[in-house]
């Protein structure tokens, strides 16, 4: 019995042992990772407020693909103030700001640690045409180009229809130059039609200062060559367009002060409306080679 009772004792205190070492392991662990996480910690401010990688002023931020606003102009809408240590930025966050402004329709932010210096690659929205005639501007604004209540209607669209208002050029470049096209009547649920038109506005050889939409059932656009009526949108525009650039001599045959307007409805074979006439003098565009 004696012999049982000490080799008991004998293995109970080899395991008290043996828990103290481990007890005295863990300690060891966890004081050696406490240091590491510190000296990492510490290391990360140091290396966050080095002075090499702050961003001191404007010329160490680069404004890359923008094509008619300045590159002060869109550094004025960057969200940060100077200095500003460059690890600290948020890039995706300094994106998600600029394409929120209605100039800049999709943003890119990234840093750069040696030389020290944020890079930022915009794609702006570039206005077509102004509109001044809004009946309810809140209509066809986007929630993210929504100006403050009680600003003027008067604004741009862009080639796919999204209204941007004047104040996002003008606000923080005066020399902007506005487009010359102007459009009359545009609404929201034109918006799908619009870029089309646009694109076939855009491409015609004859130049188009108003696109009056008032009457959706008949365009009626304003050129150099005189007033011409569209009738209703249709897939058949591009061909009235080029229908209109075929007419083009219709100025050697005709007093063009005595043309009211030239209906082009039906593209092979166009009207004219004479100012003091009441029936129309009907032509097609053979006529006028």
């Amino acid at each position: 019995m004696t012999s049982i009772s000490s080799v008991s004792q004998n293995e109970l205190a080899q395991r008290r042992q043996k828990l103290r070492q481990e007890r005295r392991l863990k300690a060891l662990q966890t004081s050696w990772r406490t240091i590491a996480v510190s000296g990492l910690a510490g290391g990360l401010a140091w290396v966050i407020t080095l002075p090499g990688w702050v961003i001191r002023q404007p010329d160490q931020v680069a404004i890359a693909g923008n094509r008619f606003l300045s590159a002060q102009a869109i550094q004025s809408l960057l969200p940060m103030a100077y200095p500003q240590s460059l690890l600290q930025l948020e890039p995706q966050a300094i994106a998600a700001q600029l394409e929120s402004k209605a100039p800049i329709e999709d943003a890119t932010v990234a840093r750069q640690l040696f030389p020290p210096r944020l890079i930022v690659q915009v794609k702006e929205r570039y206005p077509v045409a102004m509109i001044s005639d809004l009946p309810n501007a809140e209509a066809v604004k986007d929630k993210e180009t929504k100006p403050a209540t009680g600003l003027s209607n008067v604004g741009f669209l862009d080639a796919n229809g999204v209204w941007i208002p004047i104040e996002s050029y003008t606000s923080f470049d005066q020399s902007f130059q506005l487009p010359t096209l102007k459009i009359v009547g545009y609404q929201e649920q034109k918006r799908s039609q619009w870029a089309e038109l646009y694109q076939a506005v855009s491409q015609s050889p004859v130049k188009v200062t108003e696109i009056d939409w008032r009457d959706p059932s008949n365009i009626v656009l304003k050129t150099e060559l005189g007033i011409f009526h569209f009738g209703s949108y249709s897939s058949r525009f591009a061909q009235q367009i080029q229908a209109m650039d075929q007419l083009r001599k219709l100025s050697d045959k005709l007093n063009p002060k005595q043309v009211a307007y030239v209906d082009l409805q039906n593209p092979d074979a166009p009207s004219i409306q004479m100012q003091k006439a009441n029936n129309s003098v009907k032509s097609n565009t053979d006529s006028t080679d």
